[in-house]
Parts: structure tokens; sequence; C-alpha cells
């Protein structure tokens, strides 16, 4: 990981004027949809703002959006128009995203990435009201259109790539894995999509990188794929070459596993096991039983715990029929890439024998339990239904929810001002799943998986009833 010191010092200049035009994102827009832009409210406007200040701090170890806000609250950006199109007027900017006084092209481009998917995708379907947000159809369509305005859905492509979730604030040696595994896809042709961000989102491509050029692959793809409330706190790392910002953590999530021939997950924290319970949810599902979706959990020998600690947590609450649909490799970046590939060649001949799409997996089901954003406020949280009293995929996703929150509260600004009004968030549930939760968490704590610097405090309470 690069030096903190040298970060710091490196963020706190800044560039006071800075003018960009687009580069493939709304590089031509008509005047209606410049006018969208243009009028977008001042909540959508701030939020742009918030993400835009991420982006151009891409590759920053920071993680507290608080801090960032404090070191940057002269920072502004605005959207001019011009008759050619738009620009962004840039003020006090961290002068890491520029070269000699020119932005860096990468972050050029996710710049007007941001614009595209949170002004002006939010025009389009909110005011415009062209996508149906009441309706679990309606909502996989929404995550389908974002999809391919942003260029990412890709037709007639071979089923090639793999997702790849894990923690953002993990040690040199997880990191230093998730590289050797991300050489190993790269290897056999694989692109690779993440959470965009540090740690174990950023380690798999930057070993694709190497192993792409050995092959000499031209086009690899390194997909970023994020939500505004995580891209705000998390800036991208600048291996990723295509970003699409979805409008909330669950359309996030279902971007994933449609876009997806296959998923590698890395130790992390909640957020790691937010995403483990929601693709375990859904495989579950009875309606997804004929499904074919390699999964695999993958670590290095020094991190065998991690895997085994869920393993037992998710066998305890879900069952051990849940443990079917993953395979645990340890120290063997190798067979993880082998395991992978063999489970897309399974994936691309159920699909090509069914003449369903390569590019979007339409065919799964996600229940509309697993769509609606959960809003983690202190009585939704206390709400949660905590039991092993219900079926297996009900009972992950209201686990998947309460570890939503965790995350909301560990990271996020709406979650950091909701804990610093109203105190923890209180989780109740049975005694022993309360139990399991506590081992679990606790576990992340001390291994460090829930904040890059400084002390945790935990932003949660757990209750039995």
């Amino acid at each position: 990981m690069a030096d903190p010191e040298a970060v710091t010092a490196t963020v706190t200049k800044k560039i006071p004027l800075a003018y960009v035009r687009p580069t493939r994102s709304l590089d031509l827009l008509s005047h209606r949809e410049i006018g969208g832009v243009l009028n977008a409210e001042s909540k959508t406007y701030e939020l742009f703002r918030q993400c835009a200040l991420a982006i151009l701090n891409t590759d920053s170890n920071e993680d507290d959006i608080t801090a960032i806000a404090e070191q940057f609250s002269d920072f502004d950006i605005h959207v001019i128009q011009e008759s050619r199109g738009i620009k962004l007027e840039i003020i006090n900017s961290p002068a890491s995203a520029f070269v000699d006084g020119k932005i860096i092209y990468g972050i050029r481009e996710h710049l007007f990435s941001v614009l595209r998917d949170i002004v002006y995708t939010y025009h389009k379907i909110n005011v415009g009201g062209r996508f149906d947000f009441d309706s679990s159809e309606g909502i996989t369509d929404a995550v389908f259109r974002i999809l391919r305005n942003a260029g990412v859905v890709r037709a007639n492509v071979r089923p090639q790539l793999v997702v790849c979730w894990g923690g953002h604030s993990i040690p040199r040696h997880e990191y230093d894995f998730t590289k050797k595994v991300g050489y190993e896809l790269g290897l056999r042709g694989l692109s690779i999509a993440t959470g965009c961000g540090i740690g174990a989102m950023k380690g798999p491509m930057k070993g694709a990188v190497v192993s792409h050029g050995k092959q000499h692959i031209r086009d690899g793809r390194y997909i970023g794929i994020t939500e505004p409330g995580i891209i705000a706190a998390e800036s991208p790392n600048p291996t990723v070459n295509e970003l699409v910002i979805l409008p909330d953590i669950e359309k996030r999530l279902e971007a994933f596993v449609r876009l997806s021939h296959g998923i590698i997950v890395f130790p992390g924290g909640a957020g790691t096991a937010e995403e483990v319970l929601y693709i375990l949810g859904l495989l579950m599902h009875p309606d997804n039983q004929s499904v074919s979706f390699p999964l695999v959990f993958a670590a290095s020998a020094t991190s065998a715990d991690y895997f085994a600690s869920l393993d037992k947590f998710i066998r305890y609450t879900l069952g051990d029929e849940a443990a079917k649909y993953y395979e645990i490799i340890t120290d063997n970046p190798a067979l993880v890439g082998q395991r992978i590939q063999q489970g897309i060649e399974r994936v691309h001949r159920h699909r090509r024998k069914y003449s369903e799409s390569y590019a979007y997996n339409w065919s799964l089901v996600v229940p509309t339990a697993f769509q609606q954003p959960f809003i983690p406020s202190h009585e939704n949280m206390l709400a949660l239904k905590l039991h092993r009293n219900q079926d297996s995929h009900i009972l992950a996703a209201e686990l998947r929810c309460a570890f939503s929150g965790i995350v909301a509260g560990n990271v996020k600004a709406d979650g950091l001002a909701c804990i610093k009004q109203h105190g923890p968030y209180q989780l109740k549930g049975d005694a022993e799943l309360i139990d399991a939760m506590d081992k679990l968490l606790r576990s992340f704590v001390e291994q460090g998986r829930m904040k890059l610097k400084g002390e945790y405090q935990p932003c949660y309470q757990l209750l039995t009833q």
C-alpha cells in the first residue's frame, strides 16, 4: 500500500482553477439533456460534488468522509454549457489529479462517468419518469439500462467477467494475495469487476494488468461498480478503466450478479459479509436452483481463519445447505483461477444451450426484498428479523440489511451523521444468532477490517430477545 504520510503530503496541495471537457462520456448531448444536467436539484448536485471530489482524490488511503470534506471544504465544481456541449469548472482540486497542469486521463473519464450516472441518469430516471422502481421487473430493467448507458453491457462477448469482492481495509499480505489471483485470472483472458476502491478491490486489477500484458490482451476490462454513498467515502483506484455508479447499494449488488459470470470473495469486513449474504440468499432461492454460478472464497494461508469463521457463521445461520454454493480455496491462486475458469465454461455452455444472454443474466431471480433500498435508520435496524425460524434465503436478506447498516455507520456520510445524532444502531435477535454475529464482528474489529485508520468505535449494539 502507499505510504499514508506521502499521500497526505500530496493531496493537501490544490489546483486553484481548472477546466475539463468530456472524453467519451457525455461528449454529445442535446440542449434538453444539457438542461437536465444544469437544473439538477441541489441535493443531487451536492452528491455530484462529493463524488467528484472522491474521483479527484483517486488512490487516497483515507476512508473518513468527514476528514476529506474538511480538508477540501473550499472545493467546488460547476457544469458550464457551451454551444458544443459542456465542460467542468473545478475549483481547489487535489493536485494529485493533475500532471504538469493537465488532468490525468483516467480521472478525467471518471469525472464524466460521475456526471453521467448521478446527474444525467437521475434526470432521465426521476424527472423523465422513464423507469419503474416499484416492481421487481422494472428495477431489473433500470439496472440494465443504466449499465448499457454506461457502455458496460457488451453483446456477443464470450462469458469472461469475474467479480472480485473483499475488504478495503486489509493488510499487505492479503493485498499481495489478491494481486496473485488477479494475475492468474488475467493469464486465462478473464476480465475483472470490483467495487472500484482500494485493498481487495484494487489488487486483482493490478495483477491482471501484468498478465494481460504478457498475453498481449490490449482490451482488458477493469470495471468499477459502485454507488454514491460508497464512492463519496472511498475513492476509486486508478486501474479502473470503466466506472459506473448505480443509484443505491441494492442496485449495485444486482448489477454485480447480473453482469458477472463468476464471483471470487477475498477476506474483508462488514461490507464483504453483506455481499456474501446477498449472493447466497439469491442462490438459495427456490427459483434459482438451476442457475449455474461459480462462487469461490479465496485467502492466503495466513488469513485462512477468516473464511473458517465466516463459513461457521453461514452454516449456523443459513444451514449446512448454504455451503454447497461456494468453495473455499486457501493459498493457491492458480487453483482459484482454474476453478473460476471451469465454472465460467459451465456458465457459457448453460447460456448457449438455453439461448440466454452472455452480457446480462436475465434468468436470475432477484426477489423484491433484495432490490428495495434498505434505509439504515435506527428504527429499521431494530426492526430486522434476526432469527432462524424462517426460510434461509429470507434470513439471508435480513442479515444482509444488518451488515449494510453497519457499513453505513462505519463510512457513509448519512450513516455517520445518524450515529452521531442518535448513538449506535441496535440489532435484536435470537440469543444464539446474536452471539454468532457478535463473534464474527469482533473478529473483524480485532483484525482491523472495519476502518483504515484510527481506533474503531462500534456503530452498533447487539441485543437478545
